[in-house]
């Protein structure tokens, strides 16, 4: 059973922070199977899964801004619905969305790299909202009883602070914490 985790991102961003971080933690960055918004098949994507040389396997899925159920979503739950995938826990990033779609959270970690029980917002800045999360691609979080869903800024961005030239290290963070608590990593 592959184990895999998800990032609701798939900008330049994203792609660069999830390669790096994927190199630096172990794992398989699928960043190039990533599109702002998604275009790739369920079935490449699921075939791209269970042929990763090396676990976890890092999944970017984005929606682009679509309201509702994009292909991003569409993509989430084709994989957490196949048998022979782990999802071990998701980041969910946050989004200036006009639809405002939102998900529960584990919790989040803020632009200062601190656990925080409230939302936060693209720039990592906590919201007023305990739990939840406004963002593109997290509307179907909700329904997948994912083991850990952790809330993070714009991968790369957050003014600055989580830049790959500082090691990105809110992201990284936020990753440490999903394999420290599947047992799976001990560096």
């Amino acid at each position: 059973m592959k184990r895999v985790i998800l990032i609701t991102d798939g900008d330049a961003y994203a792609k660069r922070t999830i390669d790096f971080l994927a190199e630096k933690l172990g794992g398989t960055s699928l960043s190039y199977l990533a599109d702002n918004p998604m275009t790739v098949s369920a079935e490449v994507m699921k075939d791209a899964i269970h042929g990763a040389a090396a676990e976890p396997v890092y999944v970017l899925l984005d929606d682009g801004g679509v309201p509702g159920i994009g292909n991003g979503e569409r993509l989430l739950q084709s994989i957490a619905a196949d048998p022979a995938i782990n999802v071990i826990g998701a980041l969910a990033v946050a989004a200036h969305t006009q639809n405002r779609e939102w998900s529960r959270v584990s919790f989040s970690i803020d632009q200062d790299g601190e656990l925080q029980p409230y939302g936060v917002d693209k720039e990592g800045v906590i919201t007023e909202e305990i739990g939840r999360i406004n963002g593109d691609t997290v509307y179907l979080l909700d329904q997948l009883n994912l083991p850990l869903v952790i809330a993070i800024g714009d991968i790369g961005k957050m003014h600055g602070k989580d830049a790959i030239e500082i090691g990105s290290p809110i992201t990284e963070r936020a990753l440490r914490m999903i394999l420290e608590r599947e047992g799976s990593f001990h560096g």
